[in-house]
């Protein structure tokens, strides 16, 4: 018995029934004509309800967040032009004081953190509001449903880092393995409260180290770890595999020896949308392997492609990495191919500087 995609039972002769539906599958499977579709183990498809109820409550806290500066347009508060994210330290303190009934700007500025860039005079002169009743219990009411979706994402994340937690105990030779620390690696509001992540996901990884990647954060750790596992990706034969799969591979289609169209497939899951977050990301560092891959596709085909390659890029890396358990070693071609390109540059300039002299001193003997 295999889960298969409705797509490949589609051409059946005639006019199509259920009786003759059931025959031609049945044929197809019998002739192994038939492809099974990827389904998870049961640890890793625990591990992603987990995974998915949580990024659920981030899409409703964000929806949240949204209506409260909704609500504080409305009341004259600007809050969010003086600071950077209403949902920060400081526009948390602000909204919270709001919501008790304390309406005075210059009180209110008194919650300005240090690291603000803002002044309290700048601040003050931003929450001059109207004080209407109706926006005010508005603003209210979603402080409240704002406060309610980060304790249940807490939640979530206690609950996964016990089942992590729990899931490599069996294993007791994966909890000897050890990974150099990444200070580097920003931890944004929204990450996984995990204790230790950077050892959890090598550990459980079994010894692989994907957060020595550039631009791969524990957002995308965790989407790996919940999505397919480390067990997942040996389903896959080939790199080639795993990438079609997660439809990032060009979908050529060849009629007469002419490639008609070698557009990327349509349709995405989770795991696509956190490698082409990744992708972005390693679009906006400097002086890497990949950013530099990225830059030479953006400059050709523009950056939305770009993200589409480097996100391909991105899972071969990823799958050679764990089921050849290789480290991350950047590749070095292109760098050499610059210096070549480099060195035919200044033969070119030389040999010019030459040919140059050369008709210089034939002038010369010329004139005399």
């Amino acid at each position: 018995m295999i889960l298969c995609n409705g797509k490949f039972t589609k051409h059946a002769k005639g006019k199509k029934t259920d009786v003759k539906d059931s025959r031609w599958i049945q044929k197809l499977h019998s002739l192994g004509l038939l492809t099974s579709s990827f389904l998870p183990d049961e640890t890793t498809e625990t591990l992603r309800t987990y995974c998915r109820q949580r990024i659920n409550l981030i899409h409703q806290s964000s929806a949240a967040s949204r209506k409260m500066q909704k609500y504080l347009k409305f009341l004259n508060f600007r809050l969010d032009v003086v600071v950077k994210d209403v949902c920060g330290l400081t526009g948390l303190r602000i909204i919270e004081d709001i919501c008790k009934g304390n309406l005075d700007p210059a009180s209110l500025a008194e919650h300005r953190h240090y690291n603000c860039r803002k002044s309290k005079e700048e601040i003050s002169k931003a929450l001059h509001g109207n004080n209407r009743e109706d926006f005010l219990f508005g603003l209210m009411q979603e402080f409240e449903s704002y406060q309610f979706f980060q304790k249940q994402i807490k939640a979530c994340d206690r609950k996964i880092q016990k089942f992590v937690n729990t899931a490599l105990k069996k294993t007791p030779k994966k909890l000897k393995l050890k990974t150099n620390d990444k200070p580097y690696k920003r931890l944004n509001k929204n990450a996984v409260d995990i204790k230790n992540f950077n050892q959890v996901a090598y550990q459980y990884f079994n010894g692989v180290d994907l957060l020595a990647i550039e631009g791969v954060s524990h957002a995308t750790i965790l989407s790996l770890m919940s999505e397919i596992g480390p067990d997942g990706f040996s389903k896959f034969k080939t790199s080639k595999e795993f990438v079609s799969w997660l439809r990032l591979a060009p979908n050529n289609k060849i009629s007469g020896g002419k490639v008609l169209s070698s557009r990327i497939p349509k349709g995405s899951n989770r795991l696509k949308i956190a490698l082409r977050q990744a992708a972005n990301a390693i679009g906006n560092l400097k002086d890497t392997d990949l950013s530099d891959f990225f830059r030479r596709i953006a400059y050709r085909k523009g950056r939305q492609a770009a993200v589409s390659a480097t996100a391909r890029k991105l899972g071969v890396i990823i799958w050679t990495m764990i089921t050849k358990k290789v480290p991350y070693k950047p590749s070095r071609e292109y760098l050499f191919l610059d210096q070549k390109r480099k060195l035919g540059i200044v033969n070119r300039i030389q040999k010019q500087i030459t040919k140059f002299e050369l008709s210089k001193e034939n002038f010369e003997f010329v004139t005399v």
